[in-house]
């Protein structure tokens, strides 16, 4: 049975609690570690099951042109040359007999180590060193006890309950020789392999797919027939026999990448868990970033209902990183969901300053009208972030919340260095903003006298004149010439 995960529906789960029943996917456990496929939950700090990519495996009928081209890879067409042209160039004698059984050895091997890659997670074929070297050259004598056991089978039946018998296991034979060469592979078992209920306990778990495969076997194996035929009958034998050698090695390899396949897309069912190999994150665990931790806990918790549980993550995390900005984000859009009037009053400077930082005008006009009505006759405390709002605001349009920001600045700040530009700022939102040009060349006025020592002193000459143009409040030009 495929799963999504609880959190997110349409992403394929990759983790189960026995404990919780919760499916997880790699969003919500970007912490886990698939290659040891182990997880601890997030609710329940239990062990978790981890259930491979069987959740996101594409049905095996849906990949057909995958299958068809995984013969075409450079290690297979290696071992397929290898073992069709070798036989053809040497000698007629004791020595050749022998290389080519070698090398018919060596070629079920491979295809047998297909069908257990594929299983594992890998969609590209095993490099070439797995046909000629270490172990697993057992499997074709295995293979062979297989076939005579079988072949056995089929003869006691007819001897015990005559043709109707013999007919009914021949046929349960023939059905079942897909299953019995995946049992083959992944155990390395005769008795496995041969075992009729362990046979029909693999393909009723897989159900109506495997008769599904079993056609498309079918099919492959008419094809392979017919193909080869067509090049005995049709090309020179020089030419037609490395051919038709190369046809059925080919028609093999993607008979046998289906069968490891279907045990992949089905491993859940069949009691094992295995990954996509070539995408796995090479990532090791203690070097991924701790965050996104937190960030699948924010995600889980919101979507539970536990805010306060998400209130008290992030303040602790702004607890050890006050400025993180990511964190600031969050914490402002859960306060403000909430409508936390008492916790915005708290914490605003620093969400000022965090809205400031994105020139966030819109965001700072809310959050200074929720700070008037938890606090009549809010003022900011410090001089700077107010004249970084006011910008934002100005920017924004938000004209009537930058003067009552800005009132009084000169006496609740006479020292400040902020001076100027705040009253610029008024200036021009007077101006610009709501046409009060008298009002903007009286502040004007008031920085030029009052600020003569500050850089931007300079230019209020030229503001003035705008101002009395009724021009819009610009403040100088640029200019790049370069004096000499």
């Amino acid at each position: 049975m495929k799963h999504d995960c609880h959190y997110h529906p349409g992403d394929p789960a990759k983790w189960h609690c026995g404990e919780c029943q919760i499916h997880y996917c790699s969003r919500c456990m970007p912490d886990a570690d698939s290659r040891k496929r182990h997880a601890l939950c997030p609710h329940c700090s239990r062990v978790m099951r981890y259930l491979g990519a069987a959740t996101e495996a594409v049905p095996f009928w849906n990949r057909l042109g995958a299958f068809f081209r995984y013969p075409f890879h450079t290690d297979p067409l290696l071992v397929i040359a290898i073992c069709t042209l070798v036989p053809l160039v040497i000698p007629a004698n004791i020595v050749g007999i022998i290389i080519t059984l070698l090398l018919a050895v060596a070629l079920l091997k491979y295809t047998y180590a297909v069908i257990n890659h594929t299983a594992e997670g890998h969609m590209k074929p095993p490099p070439l060193a797995v046909a000629f070297t270490g172990s697993g050259f057992d499997i074709v004598i295995l293979q062979l006890l297989v076939f005579a056991l079988m072949g056995g089978l089929v003869g006691a039946a007819a001897m015990i309950g005559g043709p109707l018998l013999m007919m009914l296991v021949l046929a349960f034979v023939i059905l079942a020789l897909p299953a019995s060469i995946m049992v083959l592979a992944m155990e390395r078992s005769v008795g496995a392999a041969v075992n009729p209920m362990n046979l029909a306990v693999l393909i009723s778990r897989i159900g109506t797919p495997y008769f599904l495969l079993y056609g498309y076997l079918i099919l492959l194996t008419l094809a392979s027939g017919a193909a080869q035929d067509f090049a005995v009958n049709h090309f020179p034998l020089w030419f037609s026999q490395p051919l038709a050698g190369f046809l059925n090695s080919t028609f093999t390899l993607i008979l046998f990448h289906m069968l490891g396949y279907l045990l992949f897309q089905y491993q859940e069912e069949l009691g094992f868990a295995s990954d996509f190999q070539e995408t796995e994150d090479e990532t090791p665990s203690h070097k991924k970033d701790r965050s996104v931790r937190l960030d699948a806990d924010i995600d889980m918790n919101l979507k539970d209902g536990n805010y306060d549980r998400v209130h008290a993550m992030l303040k602790e995390a702004l607890t050890k990183d006050p400025h993180n900005s990511q964190r600031l984000g969050q914490f402002y859009q859960l306060l403000d969901a909430r409508n936390d009037t008492a916790e915005l009053y708290r914490s605003h400077p620093r969400l000022l300053g965090w809205l400031a930082a994105r020139n966030d005008g819109d965001g700072i006009a809310r959050l200074l009208e929720t700070l008037e009505r938890t606090q009549p006759g809010f003022r900011l405390d410090d001089p700077e972030l107010a004249v970084q709002c006011a910008r934002a605001l100005y920017n924004r349009g938000h004209f009537k919340p930058l003067l009552k920001l800005m009132q009084d600045f000169h006496k609740r700040f006479p020292g400040s260095n902020e001076l100027a530009p705040a009253y610029i700022l008024v200036a021009q939102a007077l101006a610009n903003g709501l046409n009060q040009w008298e009002k903007a060349t009286a502040f004007l006025n008031y920085v030029q006298k009052r600020c003569v020592n500050h850089p931007v002193h300079e230019q209020i000459a030229t503001y003035l004149k705008q101002a009395e143009k009724r021009e819009p409040l610009k403040g100088p030009k640029a200019s790049f010439l370069v004096e000499e």
